[in-house]
């Protein structure tokens, strides 16, 4: 009876299959379907690889392997192993840290092939030991995260929330070239989500506002210092009200060099009046998006946007305002 080897009725994302039985015969007939490819193996190293057909094992289409078994129609043995050509999705999740040290959690998912059936099998497979198809896709899952967490971790915390289309299109770029080494083609990848603490959350809401990292050092700063001043009763009131506000003063600028003696007085340059500036446009600490000037409440996620007595927003818990410094009742 002829041999029949054929990879039958393969999981919806099984990428790999091993042929179970090692001793081939000439002659068996081998039946690669459509997006698969027949990789034959022995002693850790491939020797020939058969497309979509219907193949009878000869030494015309196993050259390779014919001339390693010195000539002879005796069965031989090797492994023959089975690889996915059509396209998989993968789930992605995990930490890191942005350049501020920021943490960032992140999720998504991201498409991939074999490109390279050869350097798959050489680098993966037979490189890792991997001859389990859940095995393999644990590699590549673990494989893309590391990817991920490393890229992930040059980008601003301000990128990832304010620019996260560009940042998953560099990321894509560079995870494109990780794969590729792997004989993988990484089709496409989309971050669907990104999230940090709520200290930090309080922080991203003010670098969108300012787009000053000292201003944030300043808040935090301050949050510090009433902190302090909270622990302390008697001191608490008069000392916040002359020290909470100094914090948030600009260094004075110096007066203009008087001339020398006996010098001519400089000519006075005319005052030009500053063009009256729009309201500048405020944003949710909570959800990110932008608001109406002196909104109580974001009209879409729903939250009361807290206020200090002169109407600039506050963050959640703050006891002064860290634009005037004023007293939150």
């Amino acid at each position: 009876m002829v041999e029949v080897i054929e990879w039958v009725n393969p999981g919806e994302d099984e990428i790999i299959w091993r042929y179970p039985n090692e001793v081939i015969k000439w002659g068996a007939q081998l039946i690669v379907h459509e997006y698969e490819v027949a990789v034959f193996m022995r002693d850790g190293k491939i020797y020939d690889v058969l497309g979509p057909g219907r193949h009878t094992l000869t030494t015309q289409n196993l050259p390779l392997l014919y001339k390693l078994v010195g000539g002879s129609n005796s069965p031989f043995k090797a492994t023959i192993i089975f690889v996915s050509m059509k396209q998989f999705q993968g789930r992605y999740g995990g930490e890191t840290q942005t350049k501020e040290l920021a943490p960032v959690k992140y999720y998504g998912v991201y498409w991939f092939k074999v490109a390279d059936p050869v350097l798959f099998i050489t680098e993966v497979v037979g490189g890792q030991s991997l001859y389990d198809a859940s095995d393999v896709t644990k590699f590549i899952r673990a494989y893309f995260n590391e990817g991920m967490m490393k890229h992930l971790s040059a980008y601003s915390i301000v990128d990832l929330f304010q620019n996260l289309d560009m940042v998953s299109t560099q990321v894509k770029i560079k995870l494109m070239e990780d794969f590729r080494r792997l004989g993988l083609e990484l089709v496409d990848v989309k971050i669907e989500g990104v999230n940090t603490t709520d200290e930090w959350r309080q922080r991203l809401f003010w670098l969108m506002q300012t787009g000053n990292a000292q201003a944030v050092m300043q808040m935090d700063t301050v949050k510090q210092v009433a902190a302090e001043l909270g622990k302390s009763p008697g001191a608490s009131v008069g000392t916040g009200m002359v020290l909470v506000p100094q914090l948030f003063q600009q260094p004075a600028q110096q007066a203009p060099a008087q001339p020398y003696a006996g010098a001519p007085p400089a000519p006075q340059q005319p005052q030009q009046t500053a063009p009256s500036q729009p309201a500048q446009q405020e944003i949710c600490p909570y959800c990110g998006k932008p608001i109406p000037p002196g909104a109580r409440f974001c009209p879409y996620c729903g939250h009361e946007i807290k206020r200090c007595p002169n109407g600039h927003i506050v963050p959640e818990g703050a006891k002064f305002c860290p634009v005037c410094g004023a007293k939150i009742e």
